[in-house]
């Protein structure tokens, strides 16, 4: 096996790996103040109303359906009566939805970012190499679900090939020889969504494990007047 392919396939994603969740961990121990959003709401809210949902919902749709197709083997799925076809359509039309919604909103994102000097200056360079990466992963997962899984006479099955090599990493035995047979366009997504989860500490998308759960079970707050209806002090 050639150095080239051990970098790219075997210590690109155990290097990720070990950056996302150590680099959460320093992050979270040595620069709370920053972990968040450092929202840019009230410097400019016009885009920022459509963009932001559009961007979230859509992440969160997409980033499940790489979940069900990564995780889940196809042996699994046909075991319980889902047809590989079926399974591409639906997959290949929900990841579409999705990735159109996302990729909407987050060139919206993009626009107020950099229209706007006020936002524009909140802005760190970690940031900005993260929404390059972003935009790559974004139109490429674009590219390949309508040109190489929809509107294709010979759809290619990922869930053979690139699926068995990602849940293979994380068996500590990767499978290089299932990536190296996929089409150049899958390889680039991979490689440069590795890249994108190693900055992903460094950045301000941190903010998105800041979920606050506590809110569902706080009791609701109570507002009593301080004086009788009717009464003055």
């Amino acid at each position: 096996m050639s150095a080239g392919k051990v970098l790219l396939w075997i210590i690109l994603p155990y290097v990720a790996i070990t950056a996302f969740v150590v680099g959460h961990w320093w992050r979270y121990r040595t620069d709370q103040f920053a972990w968040t959003s450092r929202s840019t709401q009230l410097l400019d809210r016009r885009v920022l109303g459509w963009a932001s949902p559009a961007f979230h919902y859509g992440a969160l749709a997409a980033i499940g359906g790489h979940v069900v197709g990564l995780c889940i083997p196809e042996s699994l799925t046909a075991s319980i009566g889902i047809s590989e076809g079926f399974y591409r359509w639906f997959a290949g039309i929900a990841g579409g939805i999705a990735g159109l919604v996302t990729l909407v909103g987050f060139l919206g994102l993009l626009y107020r970012r950099t229209t706007s000097a006020r936002v524009r200056r909140t802005t760190t360079r970690t940031d900005m190499l993260t929404y390059f990466l972003l935009t790559v992963l974004i139109l490429m997962g674009c590219w390949m679900t309508f040109g190489h899984t929809l509107f294709t006479d010979d759809p290619y099955n990922y869930r053979s090939s690139i699926a068995d090599w990602w849940r293979s990493i994380f068996y500590l035995d990767p499978d290089v020889a299932a990536v190296e047979g996929a089409p150049l366009i899958y390889q680039l997504h991979a490689i440069v969504a590795w890249a994108f989860w190693g900055l992903f500490a460094f950045s301000r998308l941190v903010h998105a494990w800041s979920i606050p759960l506590q809110y569902v079970g706080r009791p609701y707050i109570l507002y009593r007047r301080r004086y009788r209806a009717g009464s003055s002090a």
